[in-house]
């Protein structure tokens, strides 16, 4: 079994230069002028063209304003606070500053095209300090 995250946005040469910036995500094949894989991470990212207005799922039509949605993503690095900084000269806007969790240290973020992620650095125990 493969996961691979897809991620819709209006412009996919911005999204492919914020996401290489922020992360350090390298391109990995173009498909087209409308998609890009990233490679880096441990599963695949693939910026889909979609403008705003268009339909999604449910008939949903997109948006990249700020939105909220149930899913997001966690990114695991060794220092939030670099990787804020890094994110935030990438253009990400920063939603709640660093913070430190019985878990690690955490800090919220949204890209230039409104999807929110965090940047989450493990402590010692994990989510296993959430189990005491």
């Amino acid at each position: 079994m493969t996961v691979l995250l897809n991620v819709d946005v209006p412009d996919v040469e911005a999204a492919t230069r914020f996401y290489g910036a922020a992360f350090g995500l390298t391109v990995g094949r173009r498909f087209g002028t409308d998609v890009v894989e990233l490679l880096g991470w441990p599963a695949p990212v693939y910026l889909l063209t979609k403008q705003a207005g268009t339909l999604g799922a449910g008939n949903d039509p997109r948006r990249y304003d700020r939105h909220w949605t149930p899913l997001h993503l966690d990114v695991v690095v060794d220092d939030v606070d670099a990787a804020v900084e890094r994110a935030l000269r990438a253009g990400a806007v920063l939603e709640a500053p660093a913070r430190d969790a019985p878990y690690g240290r955490i800090a919220m973020l949204a890209d230039p095209f409104g999807h929110g992620f965090c940047l989450l650095a493990f402590s010692r125990e994990g989510y296993d300090a959430l189990v005491r």
